[in-house]
């Protein structure tokens, strides 16, 4: 199978480490993602079903959109990416567009905009819930076109869901795997776990996560987690299956600057 990128832009998207997680990965009848995020694994890994689960509805929203409107919200969503969108005073007003409308076509729409013209790709909201990335400078966005169709015809077999990680995990039974992709623990042993992620994702999150997996491994039920290979993940991952390897990613607000991190593949419950 060809691997195809996913069509969001995504902070932590797991398509370049897709070999490292299809080789541990078991076989089963439906794939889980409780943080499906860009969607690069279930859009490359076969399964006979998937359930993407995000607690980011403006996500699942407008992955629900593409789901049932197909093309028709593709020629939708293309009609954003004009010359005379690409500017800073018509990004701002799109972005609070977004954030004021209640028309679900409408904001899937500039969720995507966003995404492709937003710095970075990044998604992040204010205190208030409004999306707050300033606007990313870029001379002519891609509009993801073919990325889009390979979705569409992935979604076919998908389920897609807003839900907190711990209902859908609760959610899981025998002949399914989950692969976990939460908020990255920081790779600094000085660093805060309060304020690494804007999701209130810490520590307790994070051991939380682990205990589940454990939990539904003894049902029966693998659950693959990946995050950075630290003493506090290698320490909450201690039951489980441990592959390790480095991936390069950027580990600064600077985007010229590259690193090498540790990476982590815990694997709770039956080998493949």
């Amino acid at each position: 199978m060809v691997k195809c990128r996913p069509f969001l832009k995504w902070a932590g998207n797991k398509y370049q480490i897709l070999e490292h997680i299809k080789a541990v990965l078991p076989h089963g009848n439906r794939l889980i993602e409780p943080f499906v995020g860009s969607g690069a694994v279930f859009l490359n890994i076969d399964y006979e079903e998937y359930l993407p689960a995000d607690n980011n509805a403006d996500l699942i929203n407008l992955f629900l959109t593409l789901q049932g409107e197909g093309e028709p919200f593709m020629d939708y969503c293309r009609s954003f990416f004009t010359e005379e969108t690409n500017s800073e005073g018509q990004y701002y007003e799109l972005r609070e567009e977004f954030n004021s409308t209640s028309n679900s076509k409408l904001k899937a729409g500039l969720f995507l905009y966003l995404n492709r013209h937003a710095y970075n790709g990044l998604c992040r909201y204010n205190s208030k819930g409004g999306f707050n990335t300033p606007f990313g400078l870029y001379s002519k966005p891609y509009f993801p076109e073919k990325e889009m169709r390979h979705f569409m015809e992935r979604a076919r077999r998908a389920t897609f869901k807003v839900a907190d990680f711990r209902d859908t995990m609760r959610s899981a039974r025998r002949g399914d795997v989950l692969y976990c992709d939460p908020p990255y623990v920081p790779l600094s042993a000085t660093s805060n776990f309060t304020s690494y992620s804007s999701g209130g994702f810490g520590r307790e999150e994070q051991i939380e996560l682990a205990e589940l997996a454990k939990e539904l491994a003894g049902r029966g039920v693998p659950v693959l987690i990946s995050n950075h290979a630290t003493e506090f993940t290698l320490n909450a991952y201690k039951t489980a299956r441990i592959e390790q390897f480095d991936v390069q990613r950027f580990i600064s607000c600077n985007g010229d600057k590259r690193g090498m991190a540790g990476e982590v593949l815990a694997l709770f419950g039956i080998e493949r």
